[in-house]
């Protein structure tokens, strides 16, 4: 009797769950012809945000010269229609009140999912201040907290950018707007110092003389402003002397550095060659 009951309970889950199976099933098929048109759809709406992303792009890059809002409005273009399409996929399935009952009833789920979202959300703003209004332009040199390289994009939620050193660094869009940003080639304009010391008994005058003689024929060293020698502070074993000179500074990576380099080495020389010694304290 035992195993006969056995068998027969084994029978009847056995039918409820053929029977949970073929429910599902109908419900797949009556909800095929729908999921099929919210597909179709959401891939029409792909298609057209890349031909509107690239319209718009071509428009707006002939009326503005700014490569990186123009970049930036145009992704802005593209994901929203394509958000717009996935909302509209999902109105079509008829989940966009199941989600909005999971993400109710979520709680701590909620919060996360929100605080998650707050940070994207916060980014994207951010992107859509420095589109209009930003410390910087493509290819301009700037440095954000340790970090200092060329701009290339501008991104919905962070800007790239590419090290001296090679590196891809990819800053989020609120930090850029929130902290100290140095830009060395707004203008094109930059001033190259460094300290050289010589021994109390040269002249400073005539030191000082040499060095911009030096300096002013340098191919690169802005003539507009002469270059400046002062004296920067008097130690036990000399004179600290600080040159100053202005270059221009839209590649400044290879120009300034390099010039800053061929200056030394040219006073240097110079100096020696006048009888003058370096101090090396």
């Amino acid at each position: 009797m035992q195993g006969s009951s056995f068998t027969q309970e084994t029978r009847n889950l056995s039918l409820s769950a053929q029977d949970i199976l073929g429910a599902q099933y109908d419900k797949l098929v009556l909800l095929l012809p729908e999921l099929l048109v919210a597909v179709v759809l959401l891939l029409l709406f792909i298609f057209v945000a890349g031909k509107l992303s690239l319209l718009v792009q071509n428009k707006l890059g002939k009326r503005v010269d700014d490569p990186l809002l123009v970049s930036f409005v145009s992704n802005v273009t593209r994901w929203g229609l394509i958000l717009v399409g996935f909302m509209l996929m999902l109105q079509i399935v008829g989940l966009t009140g199941i989600a909005g009952g999971l993400l109710a009833g979520a709680g701590l789920s909620a919060f996360v999912v929100g605080f998650a979202l707050k940070d994207i959300a916060e980014n994207f703003l951010a992107g859509i201040i420095l589109a209009f209004n930003r410390p910087f332009r493509v290819e301009d040199t700037v440095q954000v907290r340790d970090f200092i390289g060329k701009i290339l994009a501008l991104n919905l939620r962070s800007t790239q950018m590419k090290t001296f050193d090679g590196k891809d660094i990819y800053i989020p869009n609120s930090i850029l707007l929130k902290e100290v940003v140095t830009n060395y080639t707004r203008d094109g304009l930059l001033r190259i110092e460094f300290l050289i010391k010589i021994d109390y008994q040269h002249d400073f005058e005539t030191v000082a003389a040499i060095i911009v003689k030096n300096v002013e024929q340098l191919e690169g060293v802005l003539k507009e402003d002469k270059p400046a020698v002062v004296i920067e502070e008097f130690t036990n074993s000399g004179m600290s002397l600080r040159v100053l000179f202005w270059v221009q500074s839209f590649d400044y990576k290879l120009s300034t550095m390099q010039l800053k380099s061929k200056a030394m080495d040219a006073i240097k020389k110079s100096l020696w060659s006048n009888g003058i010694s370096l101090s090396a304290k």
